[in-house]
């Protein structure tokens, strides 16, 4: 476990991600409860992208232009935390290889990448958080998004939290590490194969007959909603956020404001 830099209060600067921001901001809320309760102080930075997208499609010098940006915003914070493995990974990965050569920038992007963390490996990880204070009464079963799983290792962690909601039964379902089709532009450009992947991978969450699925990637999830939708699926949709903190007042993700579920 990663020991916190001081005996005050952390100061955590939230990295809301843009899929977060633009689509479902009540996760980034979700996040600063569960942080706060963890006894940080939280901030939101001015942001913009992380730059993943265009360090994904090959785009370096954009990549660059958005991770300096990163960098100047978020450098003075004690931790930076993103509900999301995906955009966490692209700064404590990949933001090292991006400046290796550029002594004005490699000791920065080196720091900012230290103590940058996915928000459940965070909280278990560095803070040592084993249980929250939430009920959500049901059963789920979980998808362990690509990045955060194979570059940060977050597999125990949002098990372990989730384990300490009251009412929350976890069900492991097959393939649970089996990549859901999304993987941000590649969705886009192979649109048959992702369909592929995120059928079986919707076959399989159907099969264990939850009423949630969870994961820690806003991107995975949207992806999910849409083919079990489309299948004609009333599993919830849901960001392990949300259940953490106990925020499952909103429809699931996939699910417009106001409307309900067919039951």
């Amino acid at each position: 476990m990663a020991e916190p830099k001081s005996s005050r209060p952390p100061r955590v600067a939230l990295f809301a991600t843009c899929l977060v921001d633009l689509m479902r901001p009540s996760i980034g809320m979700a996040t600063a409860k569960l942080l706060e309760d963890a006894g940080c102080i939280v901030e939101v930075p001015s942001q913009t992208c992380c730059g993943q997208p265009a360090f994904n499609s090959g785009d370096r010098d954009t990549a660059r232009v958005l991770a300096e940006q990163m960098i100047a915003a978020f450098e003075g914070y004690d931790y930076i935390v993103a509900p999301s493995g995906s955009c966490a990974g692209q700064v404590r990965k990949h933001y090292p290889e991006l400046f290796k050569h550029d002594p004005n920038l490699a000791r920065r992007a080196d720091e900012i990448a230290e103590k940058t963390y996915e928000l459940t490996s965070f909280l278990v990880d560095v803070l040592g958080v084993r249980k929250v204070a939430s009920s959500v009464a049901g059963t789920a079963t979980y998808h362990d998004s690509c990045s955060g799983l194979r570059e940060l290792g977050v597999k125990k962690q949002p098990r372990l939290l989730l384990q300490s909601v009251d009412g929350l039964s976890l069900t492991e379902m097959n393939e649970n590490e089996v990549c859901c089709g999304f993987g941000g532009t590649f969705a886009v450009k192979y649109g048959e194969i992702s369909d592929s992947i995120v059928t079986k991978k919707a076959e399989n969450i159907e099969a264990v007959e939850p009423d949630m699925i969870l994961a820690g990637d806003l991107g995975c999830l949207m992806n999910m909603a849409g083919k079990l939708s489309r299948m004609g699926s009333t599993i919830e949709v849901r960001h392990v956020a949300e259940v953490l903190a106990g925020m499952t007042d909103l429809p699931p993700i996939g699910v417009p404001n106001g409307q309900e579920k067919a039951r």
